[in-house]
């Protein structure tokens, strides 16, 4: 099998259409990304992206340093050795998830390239084609807010997730104004991003009921896992854990004792598309659903959730794997959306191809 001769890493920075883009932790005004891109010594290439908002995940400087540690290790691997090759790279750096990850689906994007199926089949195959996708609205004015929601919703989104501040008063007002300007027909769900305690939680939705919410995501601190799980025995929701499920370990946790309904597994998070099928593993065994949710990044990071979107057994609830539709710059191939959905792309690989750095 051929070996892997060179590991490069580019810069990949973003701007948002939105540089107002907030949510309750912070404000996302630009993504400064890298691209881990591989080549074997038959000239086929896997690519990777590492994803670094400071808020969420990790900063830029601290992404290209963890890269720039590990990336060397890869060369002179065999591209077929992708467990073996994973392996020693979780166990030569401690944390690090996004960097990981971005080893991990340059890894398999180049195995699969090089054998000629897409990534989908890496993972035990496709269960699906296509896939319903949910869309963010950032943090602003009740007004704000329901003008976007409009605007989703007439392109064909059928579900559409409401960032939250922990302002009981003024989420109230931001649901109402969102659900009427969307009508009855589209799927609302809501994200306080940590801002609210189990208590809290509890009083608000008793006025947010009213306007039929399908999904509750991660109200509480990470930690607070115990108050996720009494907001989970209290209200009539569905329940998702986000922030509490960073690991495989937290996942089997939160699935062992039944904390929550939903977890929001993303690739990033958990290091890699190797973890996100054994968490995804976990919640099945389980009896827990699982969703994949919102990793910002350029098509690359979204065909990848795609492909392993694809293989998951149930998806009850819209992924959000369309946010790279507001980032500008994008360096890869087309993922277009339509009506709202995802359509796995052909072909080997991941489904996108790099355009190059920009000039």
């Amino acid at each position: 099998m051929s070996k892997i001769a060179s590991a490069t890493l580019h810069p990949c920075t973003q701007a948002l259409g939105d540089p107002q883009w907030k949510f309750a932790r912070a404000q996302v005004p630009q993504l400064e990304g890298w691209v881990l891109r591989l080549t074997d010594d038959d000239g086929h290439q896997g690519l990777g992206y590492c994803h670094a908002i400071p808020a969420i995940s990790t900063h830029g400087a601290g992404a290209q340093a963890g890269l720039e540690f590990l990336a060397p290790r890869l060369v002179g691997r065999a591209v077929d050795d992708l467990a073996g090759t994973l392996e020693e790279i979780d166990a030569t750096l401690a944390y690090q998830p996004t960097v990981k990850a971005a080893i991990d689906m340059a890894l398999h994007d180049l195995l699969a390239r090089r054998l000629g199926v897409p990534v989908h089949v890496l993972l035990g195959g496709k269960l699906r084609d296509t896939v319903a996708l949910s869309r963010i609205l950032p943090i602003k004015s009740p007004e704000d807010m329901a003008a976007k929601a409009g605007q989703l919703a007439a392109e064909g989104y059928g579900q559409l997730k409401l960032k939250l501040s922990g302002d009981t008063a003024l989420d109230v007002q931001r649901v109402a104004a969102v659900r009427k300007a969307v009508g009855d027909a589209v799927v609302l769900t809501l994200d306080p991003n940590q801002s609210y305690n189990a208590k809290q939680m509890i009083a608000a939705f008793s006025k947010m009921e009213r306007y039929d919410i399908a999904l509750i995501e991660q109200p509480v601190p990470a930690a607070d896992v115990a108050g996720l799980a009494l907001i989970t025995r209290t209200l009539p929701v569905a329940i998702e854990a986000d922030e509490s499920a960073q690991t495989v370990r937290d996942v089997f946790r939160l699935v062992s004792e039944r904390m929550v309904d939903v977890i929001n597994l993303k690739i990033t998070n958990l290091g890699g598309m190797r973890r996100f099928l054994q968490a995804v593993k976990i919640c099945e065994a389980g009896q827990v659903c699982v969703r994949m949710g919102a990793a910002f990044g350029p098509a690359l990071m979204q065909a990848m959730s795609l492909q392993a979107a694809c293989v998951v057994t149930r998806l009850p609830y819209a992924c959000e794997l369309a946010e790279h539709q507001h980032l500008h710059d994008d360096p890869f191939t087309a993922l277009p959306v339509v009506q709202g959905t995802l359509t796995l792309p052909g072909g080997p690989g991941c489904g996108v191809t790099w355009r190059g750095p920009p000039a």
